[in-house]
């Protein structure tokens, strides 16, 4: 990367985890504190925790497009605006329905698209993989450090503490926003990191990405309902609330290094299918067995290590099967409709969990989740083992001698290319490559700077 790339990529990953690290916050904490609010049930504390989800789900599309009319950094900053005032309703609530009325506002402010678009704008085609995947490792630092730091701002500063922190990490991004991010000297649509209008009938008609993105929302459900009554049970146990951190740290580390040989077997031994349908009954068990075992703290503890150990493997391997299965010219479409999932995945899983704590008792979550997650298992089960395909786009040589056809014949021909989109407007070409056997040389002889 470039200086300007490097300080892009590192301005808009800190703009986005700053972000999630506001809405993530009081994943831990909420389900102990809101209690204290006046109209709390069960219910409404599961819509207040995935609210922000619904108007997400519902925003971050049109939000993206509108960036391609009116500019990357005016709807990030607008985003931003109406993220912390979504901070501030909720800061200053005194009844659940106030906090819900917050978390909806804070969901408003929906960037996703609009970043990925401002990072496609602000780096070049061979670099901007690297670029997205820095936004990438910073959601997941977001949500690592949301759970160890959750419980201890939770004692110190209270509930709406948290929240005046989170409408001054806002005004972070924003800052970041002004300072650090360059502006791009012009903007255009990239059909492999943005939502396109015109090819989303064409990614929601794709099974193997409609069986992907149910899966994303399923995961979402389970993780939002289970923050539900998880750090009731820690309670119930003897752990202070102060200190469940103790808890969640080693679990999140632990489970980051337990998930890495299963990475190594799905993307470096091709096991990708086996791995990720036994990462899926291993989350149907473990909820399974929270609901039928009265466990003390430490059968709890071992149990979330298993869960995070399969949700981070899912976690990750759900966008890379997404970029592997979509349209070579479709994967920004794609990412944007899986992200759309994965928020409405946060808002059902608010609502249904809360739904069943308040009507069956907060046991009967775990029991939710395994059917969840049986259900799931059942819809991957038929999907197609992902070939061992990577994205590439590369800027290609216009001229007068190709034609679109003409050029897409030829480098379907070139060993290792399994899939070629040419774009002649756009002077660029979508390929999926197998990376293994690729004539990297005769492929140069078509793009720019060969």
């Amino acid at each position: 990367m470039t200086g300007a790339e490097r300080r892009a990529a590192a301005g808009l990953a800190g703009i986005f985890a700053l972000r999630m690290l506001g809405l993530f916050l009081i994943l831990p904490v909420f389900a102990l504190y809101a209690q204290d609010l006046v109209g709390a049930t069960p219910l409404l504390i599961g819509i207040a925790v995935g609210a922000y989800g619904l108007t997400q789900a519902v925003l971050q599309i049109p939000f993206g497009m509108l960036s391609d009319r009116i500019g990357r950094k005016p709807v990030i900053f607008g985003g931003l605006v109406l993220f912390a005032l979504g901070s501030l309703v909720a800061a200053l609530a005194e009844d659940i329905g106030g906090v819900i009325a917050g978390r909806v506002l804070q969901g408003s402010g929906a960037i996703a698209a609009a970043v990925m678009a401002l990072t496609a704008d602000l780096t070049r085609e061979e670099v901007r993989t690297r670029a997205m995947a820095g936004i990438g490792i910073g959601i997941g630092v977001a949500f690592a450090s949301a759970l160890i730091a959750g419980p201890i701002l939770g004692h110190w500063i209270g509930l709406a503490g948290i929240f005046w922190l989170t409408a001054g990490l806002a005004v972070g991004g924003m800052l970041i926003l002004v300072l650090v991010v360059p502006t791009p000297d012009h903007s255009s649509i990239h059909r492999d990191a943005e939502p396109v209008a015109s090819q989303l009938g064409r990614v929601l008609k794709a099974r193997e990405l409609v069986r992907l993105d149910f899966g994303v929302l399923t995961l979402h459900m389970m993780m939002t309902s289970l923050f539900l009554v998880v750090p009731l049970a820690l309670g119930n146990r003897g752990l202070d609330a102060a200190h469940h951190w103790w808890v969640y740290l080693p679990v999140l580390v632990l489970s980051m290094g337990a998930m890495v040989p299963f990475i190594i077997q799905a993307e470096g031994k091709g096991r990708m299918k086996p791995v990720f349908l036994g990462a899926v009954l291993v989350l149907a068990l473990v909820l399974a067995g929270l609901y039928l075992l009265d466990a003390g703290l430490w059968w709890l503890v071992f149990f979330l290590f298993l869960f995070f150990t399969a949700f981070n493997l899912l976690e990750a391997s759900l966008p890379s099967l997404i970029s592997r299965l979509a349209p070579a010219d479709a994967k920004g479409t794609a990412m944007g409709v899986f992200a759309t999932s994965q928020f409405a995945g946060a808002f059902c899983g608010g609502l249904l969990g809360g739904w069943v704590h308040q009507s069956y008792g907060p046991d009967a979550v775990f029991l939710f989740g395994a059917a969840l997650a049986v259900i799931w298992f059942l819809v991957a089960r038929p999907m197609a083992s992902p070939r061992p395909v990577s994205n590439q786009v590369v800027r290609i040589r216009t001229g007068a001698e190709m034609d679109d056809t003409d050029l897409q014949r030829r480098l379907l021909e070139i060993t290792g290319v399994e899939e070629a989109v040419v774009a002649m407007d756009e002077g660029l070409a979508y390929l999926k490559v197998d990376k293994r056997r690729l004539d990297w040389a005769r492929l140069q002889g078509y793009t720019l700077g060969a």
